[in-house]
C-alpha cells in the first residue's frame, strides 16, 4: 500500500505540472527571479542507458548525443542568450552526452559535477546524490542568475516527480525553508 501511495504522489506532482500551462515568456521570467535553478536533461541522445562496457572516461563506450542532439543543444544555448538571461554557473553530470550538451550550449564555463551523474545502472547512490543536489540548488537560493544543472532523466525524477524529454526540464526553487520546489516544466522554444 505504501508504495502505491508513492507511485501516486509522483504521479499526482508530475501532473500538476504538466497541468500548470506556461506561455512561453513565463518560464523564462521565473528564470530572472534569484536563486532559481533549471535542471536540464541532455540533449537528444537516441536509446536507453549506455552499454554494458560503459566507461565514464571514454565517450566511444557511452549513448551519445546525435547530429539532431547537438543541434538541439546550441538552440538551447540560443534561447537563454536571445533572452539575456543571466547565467549564475553551469554544472553538468559527468557522461559525455551531458557534457557535449553543456558545452554546445555555450553559456559559460562547464563544471564537471559527480552529483549529476546518473545512477540509472546502480540505484545505491540515488538517495544520496538527490540529497547532495539538494544542497546544491538550496545554497543557490538566494544567489543572482540561474544556476544550469545538465544532468539525465532518473535525476531529475528522483527529485521532482517530472519526466522531462531529451532538451527539457524543470525549473526550481528553494524556499525559505530549503524545500526544493518545481517551479514548472522547462521547454526551450
Amino acid at each position: 500500500m505504501m508504495r502505491r501511495s508513492v507511485l501516486l504522489l509522483v504521479l499526482t506532482s508530475t501532473l500538476a505540472i504538466a497541468l500548470t500551462p506556461l506561455l512561453a515568456n513565463d518560464q523564462w521570467q521565473m528564470m530572472q527571479s534569484d536563486g532559481t535553478a533549471v535542471l536540464l536533461r541532455h540533449a537528444l541522445a537516441p536509446g536507453t542507458g549506455d552499454p554494458a562496457n560503459f566507461k565514464l572516461d571514454d565517450c566511444r563506450t557511452q549513448r551519445n548525443l546525435s547530429n539532431e542532439g547537438r543541434h538541439q543543444a546550441r538552440q538551447i544555448g540560443e534561447a537563454f542568450r536571445r533572452r539575456a538571461i543571466k547565467i549564475a554557473q553551469v554544472l553538468s553530470s559527468q557522461w559525455c552526452r551531458c557534457l557535449e550538451t553543456a558545452r554546445l550550449m555555450d553559456l559559460g564555463n562547464v563544471k564537471p559535477e559527480p552529483v549529476l551523474n546518473s545512477f540509472f545502472s546502480d540505484r545505491r547512490s540515488a538517495d544520496s546524490q538527490t540529497q547532495q543536489l539538494r544542497q546544491i540548488i538550496q545554497a543557490h537560493r538566494q544567489k543572482q542568475g540561474v544556476l544550469i544543472l545538465v544532468t539525465h532523466q532518473v535525476n531529475i525524477t528522483a527529485l521532482t516527480g517530472v519526466v522531462p524529454r531529451s532538451g527539457a526540464g524543470v525549473i526550481v526553487q528553494a524556499d525559505p525553508q530549503g524545500q526544493i520546489k518545481a517551479l514548472a516544466e522547462f521547454v526551450p522554444d
